[in-house]
């Protein structure tokens, strides 16, 4: 197949993702008192309701509506306020009254949208005319056609297939205690054309949905999934080709990968005469390619109709009003408030922004540090504490990092008394032990000296021991120098100031 570089030259991708998210922070289920945990006993919280016992009836969940409406508002959605629960039916185990109570035409959010932020290697996968920015980059704005409630399906472990598939399991095994969970799903317009774009927007959701604190997002367990829908079309054409649907991207990485594979074989069919059914697809990560499920099935396969149950919705004003005073500081207000209060890079500032456990920290750290300190915590916190958190196994909200050991890091660096590569050492050093930074660096005999008076007389010996290298600077080679500084520090037994030595340097070699 060929690369997608080339694909892009003739073909615009059309993509629209579906993007489930269990509300996973709530206590109970969509429509039953049972209560939401997927890390008990199998099939230990259900009831009547959520196993589809005849004559069983539902009770919506209204704090899960207040998230969903809340989710609405951080995506610039229109509230609904009147809206309905219909029963989505099909025959398969992981729901036990073999119908789903989802929404219907009119969700609760409908018809918004986010900004997405574009930049990197990534940018130059959309070939189409936007307006790039001096490094090539761009926004591009992605509509955001529906958010609508419903409840998740029971579990399934397939035992004895290939890669947890059904096709060749021995048997399956049901777990109900997920049946009925509050599922959020957010359907996208098909405004996307790259898969860095599908990429980045899921990003952007988790990051608000996490900010919101309506859900943990985590894809590797799946209370947050996506599955993309993606077509060809000719560039300068306007026909929308035939779309195939990948299901349960569970990684940023799947996502995209995926994307790309299922847009370079569409070409590859289209350019060889060939047709591309519409069809369900799934992603097989170990060979790297996508393979057909189903065919895909249409809204007249599920036979919907109004849940007789359930009683339209009409949400007051005054509902809708006490949630939006609920809302955060969202994303981007924060990483813009980063930028103006303290001078942050933009990069930075999202990174810092995007994730409210590692802003907590930050803000924390600034409250009680100098404002001149911004960037070089910025720095602690995204080069060196995400490192060594990542290689442990551990998140910002897991550890147990405080203010004042990652102030104390930042003041060691910013003071010169440590260099950056020590400075990694003493952050893996603060989250396995626990102890200050400070005493770290002086139990380790790390401290930098930076007393001119006893750096002079080892510039001044490798500066003998070094003609060849002092001659190569003076005709104009600048790069030498580095060669000179290691020279240094290692006749220091790497306790000198590496800035100072580059200093005294070149003062005495000019």
């Amino acid at each position: 197949m060929k690369e997608l570089s080339e694909v892009l030259r003739d073909w615009e991708p059309v993509i629209g993702l579906e993007i489930h998210t269990e509300l996973t922070t709530l206590q109970t289920k969509m429509f039953c008192g049972c209560r939401l945990s997927h890390d008990d006993e199998p099939n230990t919280n259900v009831c009547p309701v959520c196993l589809g016992m005849p004559g069983a009836l539902p009770v919506p969940n209204k704090a899960a509506i207040q998230s969903i409406v809340l989710a609405g508002l951080a995506t610039n959605c229109d509230i609904m306020r009147h809206s309905m629960f219909y029963r989505k039916n099909y025959f398969y185990p992981d729901m036990a009254k073999n119908f789903q109570t989802t929404q219907g035409p009119i969700a609760f959010c409908m018809n918004g949208w986010l900004d997405l932020e574009v930049s990197g290697p990534g940018s130059r996968e959309r070939a189409d005319d936007v307006t790039r920015d001096e490094d090539g980059g761009y926004v591009a704005r992605v509509g955001i056609e529906r958010i609508h409630m419903e409840e998740d399906a029971a579990k399934m472990v397939h035992v004895g297939g290939v890669d947890g598939r059904i096709d060749g399991a021995e048997y399956s095994l049901i777990d109900y205690n997920r049946a009925g969970t509050p599922l959020i799903e957010l359907v996208t317009k098909p405004d996307l054309r790259s898969p860095e774009e599908a990429r980045l927007f899921m990003e952007k959701l988790r990051q608000i949905f996490l900010t919101l604190g309506i859900s943990d997002c985590s894809m590797e367990n799946g209370s947050m999934r996506c599955d993309g829908n993606v077509s060809l079309r000719r560039r300068g054409t306007e026909r929308l080709g035939t779309k195939t649907e990948l299901k349960n991207l569970n990684s940023f990485k799947s996502l995209h990968d995926g994307l790309e594979y299922e847009i370079r074989r569409q070409a590859e069919v289209l350019e060889e005469g060939g047709v591309v059914y519409q069809e369900t697809r799934h992603w097989e990560t170990s060979t790297r390619r996508t393979l057909v499920m189903r065919t895909k099935e249409t809204a007249d396969d599920y036979r919907f109709f109004p849940e007789p149950d359930l009683a339209p919705f009409d949400l007051p004003d005054a509902f809708v009003e006490e949630v939006r005073g609920r809302l955060p500081e969202l994303p981007d207000a924060r990483r813009d408030r980063y930028v103006a209060t303290f001078g942050l890079r933009r990069a930075d500032a999202r990174q810092l922004a995007g994730d409210p456990a590692v802003a907590e920290l930050f803000e924390q750290v600034m409250a009680q540090a100098k404002p001149e300190l911004a960037r070089t915590v910025a720095n602690v916190i995204i080069n060196d504490l995400t490192g060594v958190l990542n290689a442990a196994g551990q998140t910002f909200a897991t550890a147990s990092l405080t203010a004042d050991q990652v102030r104390g890091l930042a003041e060691l660096l910013a003071s010169d008394a440590i260099t950056s590569r020590q400075g990694r050492e003493v952050a893996e050093a603060m989250v396995q032990t626990g102890e200050d930074p400070a005493r770290i660096v002086d139990e380790r005999g790390m401290r930098q000296v930076s007393d001119t008076s006893a750096l002079a007389p080892i510039v001044d010996q490798v500066i003998a021991a070094c003609p060849d290298q002092v001659a190569q600077y003076r005709g104009g080679n600048a790069k030498v120098i580095g060669y000179l500084i290691g020279q240094c520090m290692k006749a220091s037994r790497g306790k000198g100031n590496p800035k100072l030595f580059n200093q005294l340097l070149a003062e005495r070699m000019a």
